[in-house]
This record gives C-alpha cells, structure tokens and sequence, in this order.
C-alpha cells in the first residue's frame, strides 16, 4: 500500500485524480506524506514537481478559473487549513470532455488533494473563514502567459456551492480579483 490512495479520472475527467494520502496517526497527532514522485510514477502518475505555491483566502474568496496558455501547468492542490469548493475545467484540444468540470471540497479535514493535469482550468471558491491552500506545480508560473475563463459561464453550469448571485448563502460577498471578473466564457475564447 503506497502513501496514497487514487481516485482516477474523477468526472469521467481523464488524467483528474482526486488523492487521499495516507494517515498515520496515535495519541501524538498524525502524519502524512504529501507528494511522493516515485509512489506516483508506480501508480502510473507522471508528476515532476518543479514548484510549490501556498496562498490565504479568506471567505467568498473566488479564485479562477486560471491557466497558463504556452506553458500549461499540472498541479497537485490540497488544503492545509480550512475548506473550499475545488473545481477543474478541461481545455484540452481534441479532448472528448473538453469544456466539462469536476469540482470537490477540499479541506484540512478531510486532507484531499485534486490532481489537476496540464490542459484544466484550475479554480477554488474558499467555503470556510479562512483556508490556506498549497499547490505543487510541474511548471513554474509565468506573468505572461495567464489565461481565464469566467467563472460564472453559464455553459459551464458549475454549480458552485452555497452560492445565490454575486453572494453566499449567508450573505457574506463573493471576492474576486478585477482579472477574474474580466475574464471571458469559453465560447468567447
């Protein structure tokens, strides 16, 4: 039994997994191997990590949905504090999903992590007051290469949870960067 269990193209998604590390844990606390190339590459998973990112957004924070055109980056996304609503959308040409999402909660709790492949867009709506989430990445970031889709694209239809307009449930206002509500729909790319 390696350091992860593998859900595989979650969705009907190909190449979305959803991981569940494994979990030691006694009267001290627990521990958990996070990323592990080599168990991965066992699992038939072909993940180089080359950075790491690790971002607090507090809640109604929506992020995405993100991409980098020319230079695509796979991610491996887990929380270490708090919980929000995960979502990955394929833009991969010629893909038989192309423009179909996957979303899942991923919480310090329940210790998830979603592996995004290169060629998703990749985007989070934090659920609790606060998370705290780090992301490995087989592609380091570049400025000028960003792209986005709206994340409200009606033909998307993500049903983003706890959501009623531009607001939660309990009324605390979505958050958005001014390029995350300027960014086109699918169709207008």
């Amino acid at each position: 039994m390696g350091y992860v269990s593998i859900e595989r193209n979650v969705g009907g998604l190909a190449g979305l997994c959803l991981l569940e590390p494994r979990i030691y844990a006694d009267e001290r606390g627990w521990f958990m191997e996070t990323f592990n190339p080599g168990e991965l590459r066992r699992e038939g998973i072909e993940f180089n990590g080359v950075q790491e990112n690790q971002s607090c957004s507090v809640k109604g924070t929506l992020r995405g949905l993100h991409f980098q055109i020319n230079h695509p980056q796979g991610k491996i996304v887990r929380v270490v504090r708090g919980g929000v609503y995960d979502v990955a959308v394929d833009l991969r040409p010629g893909s038989a999903t192309f423009g179909r999402h996957y979303g899942a909660f991923l919480s310090a709790d329940n210790r998830r992590q979603l592996l995004v492949p290169r060629g998703f867009a990749h985007g989070f709506l934090t659920l609790s007051d606060a998370a705290e989430i780090c992301y490995m990445c087989d592609e380091g970031y570049h400025g000028d290469d960003e792209g986005g889709i709206a994340w409200n694209d009606a033909d998307l239809e993500i049903d983003w949870p706890h959501v009623c307009g531009d607001c939660l449930h309990d009324g605390t206002r979505l958050i958005l960067s001014e390029k995350d509500k300027e960014w086109p729909t699918l169709r207008e790319m």
